[in-house]
């Protein structure tokens, strides 16, 4: 048998697309899977060298502020006045005192204290002049006169980057030199305490807590120097480490000697010093070797697992199918052909032509289709891509040579019985409108909106007289005929004529303009959008309807309208050539709708979406585009937001139906009227987010709590059936046998959890 198969086309296609459903998801797993681990482990690393950073940070930050409190000390420090220093009684006591508090701290490699334009600096080693010490520590990039100088007039503690120095020995060692004023925070300081402090001090303090890793560390002050460099296997020039101090602090990417690095840079509250460490990319790359090892092979295992299970699935698929094949022969007198599908088409298709009748008449259930049908030519046109079946089916007809659409204002918001009665009979009347005498038929469509009617006319004229003017007259007739049904004038918007019922879209939109810009005079009057304001000051503006068009066509979500409107405005433009003042007026005359009717529509960040100095700038095609990007977000977000206030009118609609269900009297139309939309359109969206029509919804409802009255009470059937709403007790009954396989009798009895009425079980079916 499932040799048979393999020679069936449509067999071999479920297998291929189920190949490919599974090979496409796994993929872009496998992908996502690879770079979230890669990117999970980066950031773990990442984030454990901010860390440690952070604590090198901390422990450096408290070894330099130990400097400042032993500077402190020093200046308060009796045995270290200049009084007893330059005393030689008591100046052995202030070298040995120096060399206690260079003890205190495990970075000084030497301490000096200097006062003010004295000619001798104390060490914890003894007493220099000053032309000696600037020759026993020969410092390489540290003049000895700017070395006096800032001795002299240092005001605050400050680090000295990198000075290099030749011992005794002749080594040439690498040192910073902190120098800080005493007294501290005093303006007029007399005197500097100098710690000497080599760069491998804090390099190997810092090494100690960041660990061992291919990178580059810096510490740099406030200016940008360098005060501490540690690299291992890379370098990098003086400017390019200032260039670190620009950072934010935190973790960034940054290009290092034509490399991607991870830098991660702290910046210290307390003395302004910047900590920067930069690591190469490439080894996190490294950490996911066998990542990628293990995905590969999952990847290769999942691949032949999947092709078992499409396997399985497109014959578990295919199985039902081949059933309905012969199933539709035999419907058909016919036979199934052997093996694959027959010549004249598939097995769906032979599946298709026997159900057809079917699932039509199935379809012509549901009340609201028609109306449905008409909602989506006013809103997508494209009236030929329609099936004419279905045209024929709802008696509909767009062969003329004219067609336009009309949005009339019933004046009512039916919250009154009179007022739904008044509006029903609006809708009959609408329903199928003809006008013998005009060459013109009708055909009324529910809106959302409860006071509101959309009405599509198709009519043919006699060659005699415009266009225009037979559309005014089957207006005036359908005006007519409104004022027999209601007390309230109609008002009416009209949208242009057109010769394609493909553009009836374009219509509905320009008739809502129309009908939207009545409320500036009388009520119940007719609005042409023909009428409206057509005329600007120059020749090259565009029109003020195409602009109000261009506003509505965006409150409707209608992108091919607006897209339509922007194209012809950008056009004219290119055709025209105005000046370069006049063509900025222009756009921006056009932008300034567009962002008008966002801010009316509460899309407030639409502004952003667009840089109106662009217009300066930017050609006529490339606005064009920046036009048409802008009309689609707006249109989009319009769509987004009718799509959540359905949803939510659908969550409140179910909600009431949970609370009313009960309610004998509960109908499609009252609930539509308690919510103030219309009923075709709380059909058609309750069906689009439930699943199940109202009707099946409320059954399902009142089918569930009489299941459970069976199961828990001994009350009669009749009694439990009033009370869920329900008022036909054999038809519930139907149902019911028909839902669940048992009468409600037999059900209480099989599944009773009350003794006593399982007694009454044979009574219920009576």
């Amino acid at each position: 048998m499932l040799k048979n198969d393999f020679k069936s086309k449509l067999f071999l296609k479920y297998i291929s697309s189920y190949l490919f459903i599974l090979l496409i998801p796994l993929i872009l797993m496998t992908v996502f899977i690879y770079q979230n681990a890669v990117a999970n482990l980066r950031t773990e690393i990442e984030q454990s060298r901010l860390d440690q950073l952070t604590q090198a940070k901390v422990i450096v930050d408290g070894r330099i502020k130990e400097l400042s409190e032993i500077a402190s000390r020093i200046s308060y420090d009796k045995r270290l006045t200049p009084y007893r220093v330059h005393d030689p009684i008591f100046s052995g006591e202030a070298i040995q005192s120096l060399d206690q508090y260079k003890s205190t701290s495990s970075i000084i490699d030497e301490i000096l204290l200097y006062f003010h334009k004295d000619g001798k600096i104390y060490s914890s080693q003894g007493l220099y002049d000053l032309d000696v010490f600037a020759k026993a520590f020969n410092f390489q990039n540290w003049p000895k006169d700017k070395l006096f100088e800032d001795l002299n007039t240092v005001k605050f503690p400050s680090m000295r980057p990198e000075i290099a120095s030749k011992t005794s020995t002749s080594m040439l060692q690498r040192m910073l030199a902190y120098l800080v004023p005493i007294t501290p925070n005093n303006p007029t300081p007399h005197g500097t305490v100098m710690y000497l402090i080599k760069e491998s001090e804090l390099s190997d303090l810092i090494g100690s807590v960041l660990g061992n890793y291919q990178g580059l560390t810096y510490i740099l002050d406030s200016a940008g120097h360098i005060l501490v460099d540690n690299r291992q296997g890379e370098a990098l020039s003086g400017s390019g480490a200032k260039s670190l101090i620009e950072l934010p602090a935190g973790i960034s990417e940054r290009t290092i000697n034509g490399k991607p690095h991870s830098v991660v840079s702290v910046k210290s509250d307390t003395n302004g010093w910047t900590y920067v460490t930069a690591m190469p990319s490439s080894q996190f790359f490294s950490s996911v070797l066998h990542v990628r090892s293990f995905m590969i092979l999952l990847f290769c295992i999942t691949v032949l697992v999947g092709a078992a299970a499409a396997l399985l699935l497109a014959r578990m698929q295919y199985r039902p199918i081949s059933n309905l094949v012969e199933f539709a022969a035999s419907s058909s007198g016919g036979e199934r052909p052997q093996g694959a599908a027959a010549a004249s088409g598939n097995e769906l298709d032979r599946i298709r032509s026997a159900l057809q009748a079917y699932s039509s008449r199935i379809d012509l259930q549901e009340p609201f289709a028609r109306n449905h049908f008409l909602s989506m030519v006013l809103k997508y046109g494209n009236v030929q891509s329609l099936s004419p079946e279905l045209q024929r089916t709802f008696e509909l007809r767009f062969d003329r040579a004219h067609h336009f659409a009309a949005v009339i204002g019933s004046g009512a918001n039916a919250g009154t019985p009179n007022e739904r009665e008044e509006r029903q009979e609006l809708i009959q009347l609408l329903n199928q409108i003809e006008f013998p005498e005009l060459h013109a038929i009708g055909y009324g469509v529910e809106l959302p909106q409860l006071d509101q009617l959309a009405l599509i006319v198709s009519f043919d004229s006699d060659g005699r007289q415009p266009a225009f003017d037979r559309l005014r007259e089957i207006v005036e007739a359908v005006r007519a005929s409104l004022l027999d049904v209601t007390e309230d004038i109609p008002s009416i918007g009209v949208g242009t004529c057109y010769g394609s019922p493909d553009q009836l879209n374009q219509s509905f939109i320009e008739a809502c303009s129309a009908f939207e810009h009545r409320a500036s005079v009388e009520p119940g009057s007719v609005t042409y959008f023909e009428k409206l304001s057509d005329a600007p000051n120059q020749a090259d503006w565009i029109p003020g309807n195409a602009l109000m068009k261009l506003s509505q066509s965006l409150k409707q979500g209608s992108f091919d309208v607006a897209a339509q409107i922007i194209e012809s405005a950008m056009r004219n433009l290119h055709a025209s050539r105005p000046s370069a003042l006049l063509t900025r007026c222009i756009c921006f005359d056009l932008l300034n709708t567009m962002l008008r009717t966002a801010s009316e529509l509460g899309l407030h960040g639409a502004a952003q979406d667009f840089a109106p100095a662009a217009i300066y700038g930017n050609s006529l095609d490339e606005l064009e585009r920046s036009f048409l990007t802008l009309a689609s977000r707006i249109c989009g977000q319009v769509e987004q937001n009718v799509q959540k206030e359905e949803q939510s009118l659908t969550d409140r609609i179910s909600a009431y139906i949970d609370e009313h269900y009960a309610d004998h009297s509960l109908s499609l139309e009252s609930v539509a009227f308690t919510f103030s939309v219309s009923p075709s359109h709380v059909s058609r969206s309750f069906k689009e987010k439930i699943g199940l029509n109202f009707i099946q919804y409320i059954w399902q409802k009142r089918l569930e709590q009489v299941i459970v009255q069976l199961r828990t009470t001994s009350d009669p059937l009749k009694d439990i059936i009033m009370r869920v709403g329900y008022q036909d007790t054999p038809n519930f009954t139907r149902k019911f046998k028909k839902e669940t396989g048992y009468t409600p009798g037999q059900y209480r009895k099989l599944f009773s959890e009350n003794e006593q009425a399982r007694h009454l079980s044979e009574t219920d079916d009576e």
